[in-house]
């Protein structure tokens, strides 16, 4: 996949949740910037990159070869027209309904509807991992999640900030590569429950909050 990335991507950051594959290893002989992040989550990994990354405009996609790397300029280009700073990339309507197994579609489904109707947002996907955005944005998200609901939490916080905003874009998807960590009813549950605990501000712990302007602080 990190062959395929597009020449005028500046930065490539690949996040090692403690692999025991050659990942990092790999990803670093082919040019990424590898970060290492001991503790395991999807969220977890993605904040540890989040916070290291330089570039105004951030393009994240899963390493599972599922996303299109050669669809990132046509994202981009929406993106600078879209009138909002957060873009996600909807994966519906498929078009190779083998490209998702029937579980995590109805899975996918019950969340977007769930999501769309606690946060007034027609929503076609909410648990995409390609996604558009500046980084400035961040400073004014407040996400805790270290999971899986990391994905759908960043997404709420766009669209809750209205001076950030929130839309969708259809690209093509594919079917996964390599091991597949999503366990469907579990993390549909946690996904579940996050979801309205996020929408009602119950139980979660700011210890987790991603602070990108505190971040910046320091560096500068």
């Amino acid at each position: 996949m990190l062959m395929r990335m597009p020449s005028f991507v500046d930065e490539i950051i690949v996040v090692d949740n403690d692999s025991t594959d050659r990942t990092a290893e790999v990803a670093a002989g082919l040019g990424a910037r590898v970060l290492h992040e001991k503790v395991r989550g999807y969220g977890r990994a993605y904040k540890t990159g989040l916070l290291q990354a330089k570039g105004d405009i951030i393009v994240t996609l899963d390493g599972d070869h599922s996303y299109p790397p050669d669809a990132i300029s046509y994202l981009l280009e929406a993106f600078l027209h879209s009138g909002v700073r957060f873009l996600s990339a909807s994966r519906f309507p498929l078009k190779n309904n083998n490209a998702m197994s029937f579980k995590h579609w109805l899975g996918n489904k019950v969340l977007s509807l769930v999501m769309s109707f606690l946060y007034f947002c027609w929503i076609r996907d909410s648990q995409s991992g390609m996604w558009v955005f500046e980084r400035s944005s961040l400073e004014e998200m407040r996400l805790v999640s270290d999971g899986m609901a990391f994905s759908e939490e960043i997404k709420i916080e766009a669209i809750i900030r209205k001076r950030i905003g929130f839309k969708e874009i259809y690209i093509d998807y594919s079917n996964r590569m390599g091991e597949i960590k999503l366990q469907p009813w579990r993390d549909g549950f946690r996904n579940l429950r996050f979801l309205f605990l996020k929408r009602f501000g119950l139980g979660l712990k700011p210890s987790s909050n991603l602070n990108f302007a505190e971040t910046q602080e320091k560096r500068g």
